[in-house]
């Protein structure tokens, strides 16, 4: 029952559950109180209904946000209390007195300081907001930034500045409770001083050294670094928090380019959800201050996704437009007709071009360029399972989907089948259960689902490590002391990555970010290194007989694809990465397509065994992995990986940077002929040249308007 509350109240404990429903409690109490009226009963509620609407800022508790869309809001709630406190003087006949008016004045003139306060908060905040915020662009040497004001002044300010009251609250209280009137001066004073403080401390911030340059400065700094740096590649992206995950992706290969790579984004939010990254990121909000933004020297733009703000971009001439996407994959957004935007599209494999074609939207075939896969590169290729070691066979379902097709997800019709049958196979195999990330949050059955297929592994694995079978060959002192010797250098490695990634106290605003956020070379190779070694000695202490459920960003799917002999998934871009590794698969028709129809539908499925949702296809997959030469679908494997990804030689990144300096000179080619032609006293010519990056009069709001609705 309580975790049903907790779920419908969306909160993320049972304390978190319990302050809330002390808090929308604790108001009927101080009216009752304030009615009887029981200073002590009302000084007992005012401290609970305090302490829980503290703990819940604290926790940044949804239900805090949701109280104010219902006109029960931070300052409505403090408001309430002071007039229930007023009520409680009042019914105490101490209406006549000096502390009462007292504390009406001193209700009244602190909300007065809430005005300035806010004023002052909110303007503080916009005058650090940069018209663009970076990462590993020195803009230090170029202007001057300041520091921001200390963060305690601005975090939670209004919920600081609004408790500033209880001084006045616990004077008034006990000059009622004593009849004594010093206590509610004293505690008035306090209140409107520290009020008048807290508002006098934040006005240096508002104007002369303490505030970033404008915009202009900014913007112009910002073109001085570009003009320094000379980008020839671009990775343009848009899109909302949740979208990350599709310019993330591309991070590692943006910094394998040989040409100067760069990263813009248009999305504050994204810029926050990025990964670290070596490359130099811009983000540009602002239309405007990105079509004014020096791009002159870029001769390649990538785009991740379709979205209207491309077309910020996909504007300027003077370099080729290229969508690469954010995974291959069957589904319709792998042929939007919006590619036809685009100079070239690039595609894993040659299923991408046919696909294109079949889809018939009006890309052109000599438009395609087939580049492989760069992100696969860790994924190792199948040599056969290691001599002593049993199986290891990867069970990584994916979520439910948003618009509840039975067919997103195998977990809730077939899961426990693929399980069971897993844990009881014999000859034995390890099974490894890593569920998609967003499983359960907006299938409550797939949530269930995937409770009890965690329930079954953790129970499986508990019953092997007590079982002599499995530890008898593990038992000898030498893999017990590596054991945990490995468990040892996870623990270092995890203390050292902590300190590299700092204590998370040391938050700055954006301004402050973009003038000291460099990346330091030496650290962030550090960590990459620590986090590969982690990822070893992760696997060397968990037994190889140790069935695990693994969930979280580590172990990474691709580090669990390496350590598998099989997998068995749904369709999604897993099983299209997992083909990288030339190993057998299984895939679950679990809305009940049938064998021929799910292979038509979905390439990706055309080399796997394919199972219902009774898992019983499930001993051709396990044959496979104990045989290899046995294996009726290698060859097909091998074929659709071909198909699908392309070529292993050369390798994709190599691929991927002979596409972008081959597009770079075609791009070079079309710039020095506009060149030749204003130099030959072409007039239409030279009026082009008016429009482009580093010749061209700086583009209005207008203009920008119009260029999006075009």
């Amino acid at each position: 029952m309580i975790s049903t509350a907790i779920r419908v109240a969306r909160v993320g404990s049972a304390a978190e559950l319990a302050a809330a429903a002390l808090m929308v409690l604790g108001f009927p109490v101080l009216m009752v109180a304030a009615l009887v009226p029981s200073i002590y009963a009302f000084a007992a509620a005012a401290a609970v209904t305090y302490l829980a609407d503290h703990y819940l800022h604290r926790k940044g508790s949804y239900l805090i946000n949701r109280l104010s869309k219902v006109r029960a809001g931070l300052s409505i709630r403090f408001l309430i209390r002071q007039l229930l406190l007023i009520l409680l003087l009042a019914r105490m006949d101490l209406s006549n007195g000096l502390v009462f008016y007292g504390a009406i004045a001193c209700f009244i003139a602190f909300y007065g300081l809430q005005a300035p306060h806010g004023a002052v908060v909110t303007l503080i905040r916009n005058r650090r907001r940069m018209p663009v915020a970076t990462r590993n662009v020195d803009l230090k040497s170029r202007i001057r930034i300041p520091d921001a004001p200390p963060r305690g002044l601005l975090d939670r300010s209004a919920e600081k500045m609004l408790h500033l009251d209880l001084a006045a609250v616990v004077g008034l209280l006990i000059s009622a409770a004593t009849d004594n009137v010093i206590a509610g001066f004293v505690g008035i004073g306090i209140t409107l001083a520290l009020g008048s403080l807290y508002v006098l401390v934040l006005m240096p911030y508002v104007r002369g050294r303490k505030t970033p340059p404008d915009a202009d400065t900014v913007l112009a700094a910002v073109d001085d670094w570009l003009a320094e740096y000379r980008p020839g590649t671009v990775l343009y992206f848009s899109g909302s928090k949740d979208s990350a995950y599709q310019v993330n992706m591309w991070l590692e290969t943006m910094e394998q380019l040989e040409s100067r790579p760069l990263i813009l984004l248009r999305e504050r939010v994204i810029l926050q959800s990025l990964a670290p990254t070596s490359v130099p990121v811009i983000c540009v909000p602002g239309g405007v201050h990105l079509m004014n933004m020096d791009l002159s020297t870029v001769r390649v733009a990538l785009y991740a996704a379709n979205v209207g703000k491309n077309i910020h971009l996909l504007r300027v001439p003077t370099m080729k437009h290229v969508f690469i996407g954010h995974g291959d994959s069957d589904k319709l957004a792998s042929v939007n007709p919006f590619s036809k935007a685009y100079d070239e599209v690039w595609t894993a494999g040659r299923a991408g071009r046919d696909r294109y074609a079949i889809a018939d939207v009006g890309v052109r075939d000599d438009d395609i360029v087939e580049v492989g896969r760069p992100q696969l590169a860790p994924i190792q290729s199948w040599q056969g399972v290691p001599d002593g070691r049993i199986p290891t066979v990867l069970y990584a379902p994916t979520w439910e989907g948003w618009d509840g097709d039975p067919g997103n997800t195998s977990l809730v019709l077939a899961g426990e089948n693929i399980v069971k049958k897993l844990v009881k196979a014999d000859p034995p195999v390890r099974v490894l259960y890593k569920p998609h990330p967003f499983t359960g949050t907006v299938s409550a059955e797939a949530g269930a689902a995937h409770r009890r297929v965690t329930a079954l592994v953790e129970k499986a694995a508990a019953s092997r490590a007590t079982d002599a079978r499995f530890t008898a060959d593990t038992a000898d002192t030498a893999d017990t002391a590596a054991q945990t010797a490995a468990k040892a250098e996870l623990t270092r490695i995890e203390t050292r990555l902590t300190e590299l990634a700092g204590t998370g106290d040391d938050k700055r605003d954006e301004a402050e970010a973009s003038r000291d956020d460099v990346v330091d070379l030496k650290k962030h190779e550090e960590i990459a290194r620590l986090r590969a070694d982690w990822n070893d000695f992760y696997w060397q202490a968990l037994p190889s007989y140790r069935h695990a459920v693994i969930t979280g960003a580590e172990p990474r799917l691709y580090d669990c694809f390496n350590v598998s002999d099989a997998m068995v998934s749904d369709i999604s871009s897993v099983v299209s990465d997992f083909i990288a590794s030339g190993k057998p698969y299984a895939v679950t028709d679990s809305a009940g397509l049938g064998v021929e129809e799910f292979k038509r539908a979905n390439t990706a499925v055309r080399a796997a065994v394919i199972l219902s949702n009774s898992a019983k296809e499930l001993g051709g997959l396990l044959d496979a992995v104990r045989d290899p030469s046995a294996d009726p679908l290698a060859a097909d494997r091998d074929e659709l990986k071909h198909y699908l990804l392309g070529p292993d030689e050369p390798t994709s990144i190599e691929q991927f940077n002979d596409a972008v300096a081959a597009l770079a000179r075609k791009a070079e080619t079309r710039n020095l002929g506009q060149e030749a032609r204003i130099a030959a006293g072409d007039p239409e010519a030279a009026e082009l040249a008016e429009a482009l990056p580093g010749g061209k009069p700086r583009t209005t709001a207008g203009e920008a308007e119009g260029a999006t609705a075009g």
